[in-house]
Parts: structure tokens; C-alpha cells; sequence
């Protein structure tokens, strides 16, 4: 299999950057990275656009079972559970700050030293392959990532990246619903016409026009040829609508 195929080297790009690639396809991935910069600059494109995305998620409490888990991981179990010696108790706070202190001036070093020298990724042509648009990033009721849109600020077309199969029901069609901001009336866009992969979308007027003053996108199933005003059930598939410029 050609891993460096443009269509082929995207879906990789963007499993890797969403953290859905695991095991033995993760390892020869990351490999890859190494040796190529294209595979080096797609990842880079997707933990931007999804990095901007997830500036408009709010922010999650995790459970308790979440990190009771990461403590056994780490090694990092309680001391009601497990008794250790004072020296231990000690030292492990200033070794383990000393780790985050230095993690984090890494990442911050690391930042400064990429913006200084874009060219050692590809970085220079990242702004060419990331037009002002505006994106949308609809997730199941698992949390999955589901669908990706897209459409450039003045275009009259949407684009839809499906992330899961969408199949919806015999009789029905999925059909993509906008939000105004403030709680107004939402508005259909039109209908997701693809179960796998891509489709193109047309739009009424230019994405600036539609989608401004817009912070939500949904989907819902609505019954094949229909043409409600809003959306008649729950919605299938949601998430927030944010600019990229």
C-alpha cells in the first residue's frame, strides 16, 4: 500500500492527529514521519484545524474512574492505598515538578524554535494550504468525531469529510442544520447525500453570508423529499461551527 498518496497520506494524517491511530499502524505512521515531510506537514494542517476546533469545545471534567486509571498507568497510586516512605514523600512532589517544568519549557522552547524556523516541517506553505474558512467538527453522542465541513469564507460550496459511515435509514436523508448564535431559528443547508468519504454540498449564498453569525452545526434525519422548517427530532450528529482566519 502507497501510504503516500495525497488522499491515502490525509486520512493518516488525520487519524494520527485525532489519536484514533493506535498500535503497529501508529508505530510505522510515526516512522514515516521521520523520513517525509509531506506526511510531517498534513499532520501538522490537522492538529491545526483541530486544535482551532477544539478552542470552541467547553471543557470536560473527567470521571473519577479516568483518573484513578492514568494513576495506574503512570505508577501513581494513591497514598491511602499504597503507604511510602518519608524520603519518598519528599522528594517524589520536586521530581515531579521538576519533570512538568521541564516538559513545559520543551513544548515552549519547541514552539519558538518552529515559529523561528518553519521550514525544518514544511511549515512555510501551511498559511497557502489553510485559506480563511469555515469549519465544523460534528460528533456522535459517543463523543466520536463523525463529520468534518469545510467551505472557504467566499465560496457557494460546503465540503463534507465523513469521519464514521453515515447510513441513514431507509426513507430518510441526513440533512445539516445551522445555528445562530443567541439561540435563533436554525436554518437547513442542505442534505449530506454520501454514506462514505466525500461530498460536495451548494450552497444558497457564499459560507461568509450563511454561516457569520453562526456557532453550531447539526444533523438530523428527516424523512426523504421533506422540507421542515427546523429540525423534527434530535439531532444525529452535532458540534460548533468556528472561523479559520
Amino acid at each position: 500500500m502507497n501510504l503516500l498518496r495525497p488522499e491515502r497520506l490525509q486520512a493518516l494524517a488525520r487519524e494520527y492527529a485525532l489519536g484514533s491511530m493506535q498500535g503497529g499502524a501508529r508505530r510505522r505512521f510515526e516512522r514515516l514521519l521521520h523520513e517525509n515531510a509531506s506526511a510531517r506537514r498534513e499532520v501538522v494542517a490537522w492538529q491545526e484545524r483541530f486544535a482551532t476546533l477544539a478552542e470552541a469545545v467547553p471543557p470536560m471534567t473527567p470521571r473519577e474512574r479516568v483518573w484513578q486509571g492514568l494513576e495506574q498507568r503512570l505508577g501513581l497510586q494513591r497514598a491511602e492505598t499504597r503507604p511510602t516512605p518519608w524520603w519518598q514523600r519528599w522528594l517524589a512532589p520536586r521530581a515531579l515538578g521538576g519533570l512538568l517544568v521541564g516538559a513545559l519549557m520543551a513544548t515552549v522552547v519547541g514552539t519558538l524554535v518552529l515559529q523561528a524556523n518553519p521550514g525544518w516541517i514544511g511549515h512555510e506553505t501551511l498559511r497557502e494550504r489553510l485559506p480563511p474558512s469555515y469549519v465544523g467538527l460534528l460528533s456522535n453522542a459517543a463523543g466520536e468525531p463523525a463529520v468534518l465541513l469545510s467551505s472557504r469564507r467566499q465560496a457557494r460550496v460546503l465540503t463534507a469529510k465523513l469521519l464514521l459511515p453515515l447510513a441513514p435509514p431507509a426513507g430518510s436523508e441526513a440533512v445539516l442544520w445551522a445555528y445562530p448564535k443567541g439561540g435563533g431559528q436554525p436554518f437547513r443547508v442542505g442534505t449530506i447525500a454520501a454514506s462514505t468519504g466525500s461530498t460536495r454540498l451548494p450552497l444558497a449564498d457564499t459560507s461568509e453570508k450563511l454561516f457569520s453569525s453562526v456557532d453550531r452545526l447539526s444533523i438530523s434525519l428527516e424523512a426523504t423529499g421533506s422540507t421542515p422548517a427546523a429540525p423534527s427530532a434530535e439531532p444525529v450528529l452535532a458540534g460548533p461551527c468556528v472561523k479559520l482566519w
